[in-house]
């Protein structure tokens, strides 16, 4: 194992936090002997560029600083490569990490749990989603949730995480069942309408929210989270039991499982980690163990 690694910075992250985090698990790591190289881009696709150049030079690991959309970055230029993933969480959602019980918004602890997993383990392997050639470690969205990314990421008022409030009030005020055509594995294609469909390798997005509450990260199949043409009313009392996982047992939720989903519909946006994928339709599938993870606690079964 190389002693030199590689912090992958987002210094917006979190209002900032980004850039303060780094220090303290920068120092962590130097405590516990690495040498630690930084690696901050000028914008995403430099990022990335900088991040593959760090990973095709032999570093001993990728550190993603920030929240989910930099790991989301990451995993980019680490997935299917022997190259392990570190993760410093520190942004808003941070769902990856929960999902994997990393530490969340302690730099100092999460780099020290990154060093004794280099120097132990080496990782624990994790399943990722592969969508439109991205790789994706949480929740493929689409239905109302991605019209609601679609409508905030248009508003320019108000800003931050308000506008998102914004675009959810007025998706529900047009709020429409969306005709799905989805295939699971090598089954046939079924014609369905559905408030929205989740593909979850992990089990939350958006802060939180346990759309696929069962989803593993090690099982190599996705929990796929239909919610079926509901009310209003019906969605906005379902919406709170999410964070606990509890909407899974309403009669308009099912859950399925399979290593391969094709979802089509027209006029509908795919978005994993809470990234734009691109229209429908789209075809994702598990790779197991395609990143060696670092500081993760095995889930009991």
């Amino acid at each position: 194992m190389t002693s030199d690694i590689t912090l992958f910075v987002n210094p917006s992250a979190g209002r900032g936090r980004g850039a303060r985090a780094a220090r303290p698990a920068a120092a962590a790591l130097r405590d516990a002997g690495f040498h630690v190289r930084t690696v901050v881009g000028t914008d995403a696709p430099d990022g990335l560029r900088r991040a593959r150049e760090a990973v095709a030079g032999g570093t001993g690991a990728l550190i993603a600083v920030g929240g989910d959309g930099m790991v989301s970055l990451a995993l980019q230029a680490v997935a299917g490569t022997p190259t392990p993933l570190g993760v410093i969480a520190v942004g808003t959602g941070n769902d990856f990490a929960r999902d994997n019980r990393l530490p969340v918004r302690d730099p100092a602890a999460a780099g020290r749990a990154v060093a004794r997993s280099l120097k132990g383990d080496g990782g624990r392997p994790v399943d990722l989603g592969l969508a439109g050639g991205t790789w994706f470690g949480t929740v493929l969205a689409s239905g109302f949730d991605s019209r609601v990314n679609d409508r905030g990421n248009r508003l320019r008022f108000p800003t931050g995480r308000l506008r998102y409030n914004v675009a959810m009030i007025a998706e529900l005020a047009a709020l429409r069942p969306v005709p799905y055509r989805i295939r699971l594995d090598d089954g046939p294609e079924q014609q369905l309408e559905a408030t929205l469909v989740a593909v979850g390798n992990a089990g939350s997005y958006g802060g939180g929210m346990r759309i696929c509450a069962g989803a593993r990260l090690d099982d190599g199949l996705f929990d796929i989270t239909v919610v079926g043409p509901c009310s209003r009313s019906t969605l906005l009392a379902v919406f709170p039991r999410v964070y606990r996982g509890t909407h899974l047992g309403h009669p308009c939720v099912t859950v399925h499982r399979a290593a391969r989903v094709t979802l089509e519909a027209d006029g509908i946006t795919g978005y994993a980690d809470g990234e734009p994928l691109g229209p429908l339709p789209l075809t994702a599938e598990t790779v197991p163990g395609a990143v060696r993870l670092l500081g993760a606690a095995q889930r009991e079964r």
